[in-house]
């Protein structure tokens, strides 16, 4: 018995002789860069022996100390030696966890109590793996404490004579009975996964069997909003149902979205008389009322809150999922069943001032009727993770009913970005963002097409231009023809207009007489147009018209001469 535990506790090993370890050890711990990459390269060879069954504590420790030669040579900055910290800390809590885990999960927090691990080493890998990443201040202490977690734990029980097989990556007896064990394992959780498969499709099916069957010979009463009573059968099927959600809810989520339950077929939606759903109906999907009603008894009956929440990540996974597939029909129940549970969780405003009559009726056909504490964050999350033409309308619908809501501004820009991602048009009820009046969605088509219109618009203005300067030209030959062999003349010149007062001209004298023509012809008295006074002409009251007669020239040259002397330029 004794030669056979000796023979199983020899193992070969990857380093010469105990001096060479206990050298490898001594310069790992040492506080100079270049004893600490002698070790590591020794560390390099001893894996090159090892194969895939290097202990795991020497790979941990190699890692680590690879973080620390790297940090005090200063070659990379402060957030390169985070992540690298990271890496190595989230490597060392799960390799030394791994062979303490049995059939069923445990927290890693319970198993790194057991091993004497620090909790807040755990909550450090906690956090690089699915929060914001720590300091590196904290990042050289989780690496010193383990360093020293693991000298105290490996290197010095070696050191004293014990065995590593404990720490064995892979160690030839006990690796393979842990890959059988784990191969059975797994077999019989498959096993129990299909049992629970196959269950929940079978009491699904007796559900929806059971509720046709209600419905036969019914049609007018569906239509008109009534659904008949259940029958006797379907209380023990739902509480079946029950009894299973309790027990494995995720399954039963899993089944329920499968084509034929939550998404009905198209043979399916024309027994209960039901339209297939047309392409307007995707950016705002609601649910068929018929087809509501059949699934109530059983909704109504799984409301609790847990499984709630289920339901509404697998829709959101799912929707995701289906992002990629192009599949409308399928996409269109399950964004409706979405905004089913949330309108079912609201309590807008305006349902504070409804009858009681009209809440009886809004309450009948409600999944559940006392609101639910949802998690709006990982709802928010999901839904802008999972695009599509509903995600505009499902995202306002979470904003609006949110505990503690958004800032309005910031509402209403995730809202116009949400739209411009998914290429839909803002909804009517959306109030404009403040001071900014609603701006149009712009895309790439778009953009090209208001380019090309610029350009045709631009040589349209040119072609009109030119036309324009050539009637222009044609007028000028036109006067300039007109005006030949007169003493008058068209200016074409460029003439600042501007620096000469009204009526005259560049080049004029200030002397009246200049705009006199050479050639000109004296006007007979009774040729010049006379004004004459009529009793008919209306005058103002107190003053008396100058009275003129016809006799002679209208104006002497003495009166010219008198204007003449009495004009004024300014």
């Amino acid at each position: 018995m004794k030669k056979r535990n000796l023979e199983k506790r020899r193992h070969v090993v990857a380093w010469v002789n105990k001096a060479e370890w206990d050298q490898v050890l001594e310069y790992l711990y040492s506080t100079d860069p270049g004893l600490q990459r002698f070790a590591l390269q020794r560390i390099s060879a001893w894996k090159a022996r090892y194969a895939n069954s290097t202990p795991v504590a020497v790979e941990c420790t190699a890692e680590l100390v690879r973080c620390q030669v790297l940090d005090r040579s200063r070659q990379l900055d402060g957030d390169d030696l985070v992540l690298l910290y990271g890496a190595a800390l989230v490597r060392f809590v799960n390799l030394i966890t791994e062979k303490q885990q049995g059939k069923t999960a445990r927290p890693l927090r319970t198993i790194a109590g057991n091993l004497n691990i620090p909790e807040w080493v755990v909550d450090l890998r906690h956090n690089f793996t699915h929060r914001k990443l720590p300091t590196l201040k904290w990042c050289r202490k989780g690496c010193k404490v383990v360093l020293d977690w693991l000298q105290q734990e490996y290197w010095s029980r070696q050191l004293g004579g014990g065995g590593s097989g404990d720490w064995d990556s892979q160690s030839e007896g006990e690796d393979e009975e842990m890959d059988l064990k784990r191969r059975e394992d797994e077999l019989i959780a498959r096993q129990k996964e299909m049992e629970e498969y196959k269950h929940a499709r079978e009491l699904l099916i007796s559900f929806e069997k059971e509720q046709f069957q209600a419905s036969e010979g019914l049609q007018g009463d569906l239509m008109g909003g009534s659904w008949p009573a259940p029958l006797a059968d379907m209380s023990w099927i739902l509480a079946e149902i029950k009894q299973f959600a309790l027990e494995s809810s995720e399954m039963l989520v899993d089944v329920l979205l499968e084509d034929g339950f939550l998404v009905p077929t198209a043979e399916q939606l024309e027994t209960l008389g039901c339209e297939l759903p047309d392409g307007a109906g995707l950016t705002e999907p609601r649910l068929p009322q018929t087809f509501l009603r059949f699934w109530l008894p059983l909704l109504k009956m799984l409301n609790f809150s847990s499984f709630i929440h289920l339901l509404l990540e697998k829709l959101f996974v799912e929707l995701k999922v289906l992002g990629s597939e192009q599949n409308n029909h399928r996409a269109f129940y399950i964004s409706a069943w979405i905004s089913e549970l949330i309108i079912c969780n609201s309590n807008k405003f305006e349902f504070h001032f409804e009858t009681k009559t009209q809440k009886k009726a809004r309450m009948k056909d409600r999944i559940f009727v006392n609101r639910i504490q949802l998690r709006w964050q990982q709802l928010l999350s999901a839904c802008l993770d999972a695009p599509c033409s509903s995600t505009p309308h499902l995202l306002r619908l979470i904003l609006d009913d949110m505990e503690h809501p958004l800032p309005l501004e910031t509402r209403q820009k995730l809202l116009q970005l949400c739209s411009i991602y998914t290429q839909t048009a803002p909804s009517e009820s959306d109030p404009p963002p403040p001071q900014q009046h609603r701006q149009p969605i712009y895309t790439l088509e778009s953009l090209h097409e208001k380019l090309q219109h610029s350009k045709r618009l631009s040589r349209s203005t040119e072609r009109s231009d030119s036309s324009q300067d050539h009637k222009l030209s044609e007028a000028h030959a036109e006067k300039i023809k007109q005006l030949r062999g007169s003493p008058w003349q068209v200016c074409v010149d460029k003439v600042p207009w501007k620096n000469f007062p009204l009526g005259k001209v560049p080049g004029q004298s200030d002397d009246p007489s200049c705009l006199m023509v050479e050639n000109h012809s004296m006007m007979t008295v009774f040729d010049q147009p006379v004004e004459l006074e009529s009793s008919s002409t209306h005058s103002m009251p107190g003053v008396s018209a100058p009275t003129r007669t016809a006799e002679g020239l209208l104006w002497s040259h003495s009166d010219v001469n008198k204007l003449k002397s009495g004009l004024q330029f300014f």
